[in-house]
Protein backbone atom coordinates (compact mmCIF):
# COMPACT_ATOMS: atom_id res chain seq x y z
CA UNK A 1 0.00 0.00 0.00
CA UNK A 2 1.33 3.51 -0.76
CA UNK A 3 2.97 5.55 1.97
CA UNK A 4 2.19 9.27 2.39
CA UNK A 5 3.43 12.21 4.44
CA UNK A 6 0.99 15.02 5.07
CA UNK A 7 1.81 18.51 6.31
CA UNK A 8 -0.38 20.76 8.44
CA UNK A 9 0.94 24.31 8.65
CA UNK A 10 0.26 27.07 11.20
CA UNK A 11 -1.71 24.80 13.53
CA UNK A 12 -2.70 26.61 16.72
CA UNK A 13 -2.77 23.65 19.12
CA UNK A 14 -0.90 22.45 22.18
CA UNK A 15 1.17 19.27 22.04
CA UNK A 16 -1.52 17.54 24.09
CA UNK A 17 -4.18 18.62 21.59
CA UNK A 18 -2.07 17.28 18.72
CA UNK A 19 -1.64 13.95 20.54
CA UNK A 20 -5.41 13.78 21.12
CA UNK A 21 -6.09 14.50 17.43
CA UNK A 22 -3.72 11.67 16.45
CA UNK A 23 -5.50 9.32 18.84
CA UNK A 24 -8.82 10.21 17.18
CA UNK A 25 -7.21 9.44 13.79
CA UNK A 26 -6.33 5.98 15.10
CA UNK A 27 -9.91 5.43 16.23
CA UNK A 28 -11.42 5.99 12.76
CA UNK A 29 -8.62 5.03 10.35
CA UNK A 30 -9.82 1.45 9.72
CA UNK A 31 -13.03 2.77 8.13
CA UNK A 32 -10.91 4.18 5.31
CA UNK A 33 -8.28 1.38 5.11
CA UNK A 34 -5.65 3.82 6.46
CA UNK A 35 -2.81 3.14 8.89
CA UNK A 36 -1.37 6.25 10.57
CA UNK A 37 2.19 5.26 11.50
CA UNK A 38 3.70 8.26 13.25
CA UNK A 39 3.55 12.03 13.55
CA UNK A 40 6.03 14.83 14.24
CA UNK A 41 5.47 18.34 15.54
CA UNK A 42 7.46 21.53 15.04
CA UNK A 43 5.90 23.52 17.86
CA UNK A 44 7.80 26.69 16.96
CA UNK A 45 6.11 26.99 13.57
CA UNK A 46 2.92 25.06 14.33
CA UNK A 47 3.73 22.48 11.66
CA UNK A 48 2.61 18.87 11.99
CA UNK A 49 3.76 15.97 9.80
CA UNK A 50 1.80 12.68 9.64
CA UNK A 51 3.06 9.47 8.06
CA UNK A 52 0.39 7.03 6.88
CA UNK A 53 -0.30 4.11 4.58
CA UNK A 54 -3.47 4.36 2.54
CA UNK A 55 -5.00 3.42 -0.80
CA UNK A 56 -5.01 7.14 -1.71
CA UNK A 57 -4.26 10.65 -0.43
CA UNK A 58 -7.98 11.24 -0.19
CA UNK A 59 -8.41 8.35 2.23
CA UNK A 60 -5.95 9.98 4.64
CA UNK A 61 -7.75 13.29 4.31
CA UNK A 62 -11.07 11.58 5.05
CA UNK A 63 -9.67 10.23 8.33
CA UNK A 64 -8.57 13.71 9.44
CA UNK A 65 -11.89 15.21 8.36
CA UNK A 66 -13.91 12.74 10.40
CA UNK A 67 -11.57 12.53 13.40
CA UNK A 68 -10.92 16.21 14.11
CA UNK A 69 -11.24 18.46 11.07
CA UNK A 70 -7.58 19.55 10.88
CA UNK A 71 -7.03 19.89 7.16
CA UNK A 72 -3.73 19.21 5.44
CA UNK A 73 -1.87 21.81 3.42
CA UNK A 74 0.16 19.28 1.46
CA UNK A 75 0.33 15.51 0.99
CA UNK A 76 3.30 13.71 -0.57
CA UNK A 77 3.62 10.13 -1.66
CA UNK A 78 6.89 8.90 -0.15
CA UNK A 79 9.10 5.81 -0.27
CA UNK A 80 10.92 4.44 2.77
CA UNK A 81 14.61 4.80 1.94
CA UNK A 82 15.38 1.60 3.87
CA UNK A 83 13.03 -0.30 1.54
CA UNK A 84 14.92 0.69 -1.63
Amino acid sequence: MPLYMDVHRHVDATLDEVREAHERDLEVQARYDVDYKKYWVDDETGTIFCLFEAPSKEAGTSVHDEAHGLTTDEIYRVVDGDAL
